[in-house]
């Protein structure tokens, strides 16, 4: 019996110092996730993409469209869409040749995915543009990121014609439409989507003879005169007869326009993402830059787009305010939200794939990667905002995580200084009592 319990308090032991130990490692591979770049900016190649990609493109194979179609309706597109589009902007970094074929190829299986009768399905073909500009615009940027993969004299005829039918029916659409806005669905207007299909129509114009500069100026004087009256930004839902605010600006769809809007035009691009910027990037309870899903000062309620609202945070415009601040120019607002999602998404990865959250809602997975390979495709990359974000953001969760790290070892760490202070109490009055020589 004194052997058996011997070995279980030894067993016992073993399990609290392996334990001690896992969680010691966890907090420091979070100060290392922390504190290594975890972006690149518009122009380099940013660590991990080409394992996340090939994480994505695994689970697109394994049905991960029509699973995320079960979560919200745009599901299955916006997952095609987003892998299709993060290779492009990985291809774009590439020099010409066997690499950029790849991103080439997996951007065009995406495309066609989009464009067959499951990319179609949840949208109304009665809709001017048809199936709606949400479906249009996606689209059609994508096209042309796809084009602009290929060198200019040796361009897909094919591809070249589908690209110039479906900038000329967005542009017909805005061009007669009273309203800046496109519905998305029959009597449902997101100006988001709207912005998408003109930052299309501004690279359709770089890619091919111009035609559409026009459109894109009446678009941006008719979107001035209906700019969210609290927030001066362009508003989350409108009505989709007069494109008037029916919904004040939100993280989930700003974090999005402010990707696109540099394409559109610049200068207006930067006084919205100031305006952005002020009004929705936070640092609840002090821990790190996050993006509040509404203004501050103002809470409402979570959707299936925002997500749940922790302290009024919304994950998903976190992620996508990655990009929105790379293609400003931002890159300490960038770099922190990158280190944020590596800390809080809790990736885990092998040589050949990445994922975040275990891979178990492959869509943040692609908003992540999206977000990390943005760069302007018509503008050129501004001149840096002035920095709103320091490097000492890290410093309260290195400290938590110094915390966590060392409180398994609290008890032992008491333990041995109890026995040390137990050993010298029964030490010094055994001493004590020796008298003395005195040599007599």
């Amino acid at each position: 019996m004194p052997g058996s319990l011997a070995l279980a308090r030894r067993t016992l032991r073993v399990i609290r110092r392996s334990v001690a130990v896992v969680v010691s490692c966890c907090a420091v591979l979070g100060i290392v996730r922390l504190s290594v770049p975890a972006t690149a900016g518009p122009e380099g190649d940013p660590p991990g993409v080409e394992r996340q990609l090939t994480f994505l493109r695994s689970a697109l194979d394994g049905g991960a469209g029509d699973e995320s179609q079960q979560i919200f309706p745009e599901g299955h597109f916006f997952l095609h869409a987003l892998y299709g589009l993060s290779r492009a902007e990985a291809g774009m970094r590439l020099p010409e040749g066997e690499a950029r074929a790849v991103s080439l190829r997996e951007a065009r299986w995406a495309l066609a995915r989009l464009e067959d009768e499951a990319g179609r399905a949840p949208f109304s073909p009665d809709l001017v543009p048809a199936y709606g500009v949400f479906y249009q615009g996606w689209t059609n940027w994508l096209r042309g990121t796809v084009l602009a993969l290929q060198p200019a004299g040796a361009r897909d005829p094919a591809e070249v014609r589908r690209f110039d039918a479906g900038s000329a029916a967005l542009g017909a659409a805005f061009d007669a439409s009273s309203t800046p806005f496109l519905a998305s669905y029959p009597g449902q207007a997101w100006p988001v989507d709207s912005a998408v299909a003109v930052a299309s129509l501004r690279l359709h114009d770089t890619l091919r003879p111009p035609r559409f500069a026009g459109t894109a100026q009446r678009w941006l004087g008719a979107v001035r005169d209906r700019l969210d009256p609290r927030t001066r930004l362009i508003p989350h839902r409108v009505d989709p007869v007069t494109g008037d605010p029916l919904e004040v600006a939100r993280g989930t769809s700003q974090s999005m326009i402010q990707r696109f809007l540099v394409d559109i035009d610049p200068e207006f691009a930067r006084e919205q993402y100031l305006r952005f910027r002020d009004l929705y990037v936070v640092s609840p309870l002090g821990l790190g830059p996050t993006v509040r899903e509404y203004p501050r000062g103002m809470d409402g309620p979570a959707d299936v787009d925002s997500g749940p609202l922790p302290l009024g945070v919304s994950f998903s415009a976190t992620v996508v305010t990655l990009g929105a601040a790379q293609v400003e120019g931002d890159a300490p607002l960038a770099g922190a939200l990158a280190n944020y999602s590596e800390l809080a998404g809790l990736p885990v990865g092998t040589p050949w794939t990445k994922r975040y959250a275990f891979g178990l809602l492959p869509v943040g997975d692609a908003f992540l990667v999206w977000s990390k390979t943005a760069r302007p495709w018509v503008a050129t990359v501004p001149e840096p905002p002035a920095a709103t974000v320091s490097g000492w953001w890290r410093a309260p969760w290195v400290m938590v995580l110094v915390l966590v790290g060392a409180a398994p070892w609290v008890p032992t760490g008491v333990r041995r200084w109890r026995r040390a202070r137990g050993r010298v109490d029964t030490v010094v009055p055994a001493a004590e009592a020796v008298p003395l020589s005195t040599g007599r």
